[in-house]
């Protein structure tokens, strides 16, 4: 049986470029090449396009990468590499974008494949842009019926008084991921120089109620009814705000939270987390892959605080970490991911 030709897109223009390059090695380990021929395409902070022999840290000076470019010809329905004003062509069967953040896991990505006509891992242009924004997510699932913090819409033009919150809140960029430009503020005198913060990463800025409760994380894979949840995990905090990749080598461990799998709650409450989880994946049009992430108050309800289309696949990372929990190796995810890519194509 001839592999499939998978391309693995890491790196990336957001600020999680480093983080993507780490899932991309921790793919590289545990992708069976006795199914998949892999390509692995680069993308530099400059976003510039590379094929290359391997994800190394130091890949883009590394000497083993040619241009490329993802063709937006269906006909040719893979790479153009280029090399001394030639190019020459390898058509994909598949695509993994092991991208986290702006343009990797908005959306942005997702339209290029779709116009290219190549199948892709994870979820599909929509739902992608809605989970990327917090707003929107927020907005869809209350809809559904599904609880979700207060929040408030914060822009450029808008002014804010301070007075008007109950304090503790969160500020967030509303597109942005990892924590990243994310403040803890306990009173208004902290709040210009968090929205400050958050504006260094995104134009539109969320202010959040606090929910008190434990944060619970839930792992999907699958589609439409055919889904599967893998084990919950529990964040155990010491002191301050879990902030994930914030840490100098988060391989190692964070200064003030670490996990809990399988979470340390009833075997009730992680069927709540579990279908409600899954409830919230169906009612943002998810497929694929998703981590979704909720708080569990202790009269037992939940509260969804985000969702991540592309979570990390990092060796720290949580999503694979539930996932072998339940009995799956991030190599099982993979190969289930591809056949629900490839079946999608096929549907």
């Amino acid at each position: 049986m001839d592999r499939l030709k998978i391309g693995i897109l890491f790196g990336g223009l957001s600020e999680e470029h480093p983080i993507s390059i780490k899932s991309a090695l921790e793919v590289q380990k545990h992708l069976d090449l006795g199914k998949y021929e892999p390509y692995y395409i680069g993308i530099t902070q400059g976003g510039a396009w590379m094929l290359c022999d391997a994800p190394a840290a130091d890949w883009e000076t590394s000497g083993n990468c040619r241009p490329a470019v993802l063709s937006p010809d269906r006909g040719v329905h893979g790479l153009l590499v280029l090399d001394e004003g030639k190019y020459e062509t390898i058509a994909l069967d598949l695509v993994l974008p092991v991208l986290h953040g702006k343009l990797g896991e908005d959306g942005a990505m997702q339209g290029l494949l779709e116009i290219s006509g190549i199948p892709y891992i994870g979820c599909d242009v929509p739902s992608s842009a809605m989970c990327m924004d917090k707003s929107l997510t927020y907005s869809v699932i209350k809809a559904a019926g599904i609880p979700t913090p207060n929040f408030w819409i914060v822009t450029d033009d808008n002014d804010v008084d301070p007075d008007q919150f109950d304090y503790p809140v969160f500020v967030k960029p509303a597109r942005s991921g990892s924590s990243f430009g994310v403040s803890k503020v306990s009173s208004k005198e902290e709040l210009a120089a968090a929205l400050a913060e958050a504006r260094e990463f995104d134009s539109k800025v969320l202010i959040e109620e606090a929910v008190i409760g434990s944060e619970i994380g839930c792992s999907i894979l699958g589609n439409d009814d055919e889904l599967f949840a893998g084990e919950c995990d529990r964040v155990a905090l010491t002191h301050g705000f879990f902030k994930i990749h914030q840490e100098e080598s988060p391989e190692t461990g964070s200064e003030n939270s670490s996990f809990i799998v399988p979470a340390d709650i009833s075997a009730e409450s992680r069927a709540v987390v579990q279908d409600t989880a899954k409830a919230i994946y169906r009612a943002l049009g998810c497929r694929g892959l998703a981590r979704v992430d909720l708080f569990l108050k202790e009269d037992g309800s939940v509260v969804l605080n985000e969702v991540n289309t592309l979570p990390g696949l990092t060796s720290y990372s949580r999503y694979p970490r539930m996932m072998a929990a339940a009995g799956l190796s991030l190599g099982d995810v993979i190969d289930r991911l591809a056949k629900l890519a490839l079946a999608g194509r096929e549907g």
